[in-house]
C-alpha cells in the first residue's frame, strides 16, 4: 500500500498560480508513473495530468494544455502540478495518483487505470 500525500491547495483569484505537491508517506516514489486528477461535486473525477516513471511522457487534458506543468523530482521524491493562469473553472479538489510497473513513458489516464490515490486538495478560484 502507498499513501500519498498532496498539499498545495488554496484560495486564489483568477489569473493566479498554485503548485501542487504529491509526495508517498515512507517509501520512494520510484518506478511510479504518477498522475493528477481534478473532481467538483457531482461530477466525474476528471484526468488532468500525468507523467511516467522515467519523468518523461508528460500528458494533460485539453481544458489545462498550456497552463499546467506536471514535473517530478526525483530527489526530493515528490511530483509537482504547476497551474498558471488559474480560471474559475478550475476550481475542484486535486488527487494525485500513483502506479507502478508501467512502461517507460507511460501514462493512465482512466480513473481505474490508476493504483493508489492521495486524499485530495482543494483549489478555489475565485473571479
Amino acid at each position: 500500500q502507498v499513501h500519498l500525500v498532496e498539499s498545495g491547495g488554496g484560495l486564489v483569484q483568477a489569473g493566479a498560480s498554485l503548485s501542487l505537491s504529491c509526495a508517498p508517506s515512507g517509501r520512494t516514489f520510484s518506478g511510479y508513473a504518477v498522475t493528477w486528477f481534478r473532481q467538483v461535486p457531482g461530477k466525474e473525477r476528471e484526468f488532468v495530468a500525468g507523467i511516467s516513471w522515467t519523468g518523461g511522457g508528460a500528458v494533460y487534458a485539453d481544458s489545462v494544455k498550456g497552463r499546467f506543468t506536471i514535473s517530478r523530482d526525483n530527489a526530493r521524491n515528490t511530483v509537482y502540478l504547476q497551474m498558471d493562469n488559474l480560471k474559475p473553472e478550475d476550481a475542484a479538489v486535486y488527487y494525485c495518483a500513483a502506479t507502478p510497473r508501467l512502461p517507460a513513458g507511460v501514462v493512465h489516464t482512466t480513473e481505474s487505470g490508476n493504483t493508489y490515490w492521495g486524499q485530495g486538495t482543494q483549489v478555489t478560484v475565485s473571479s
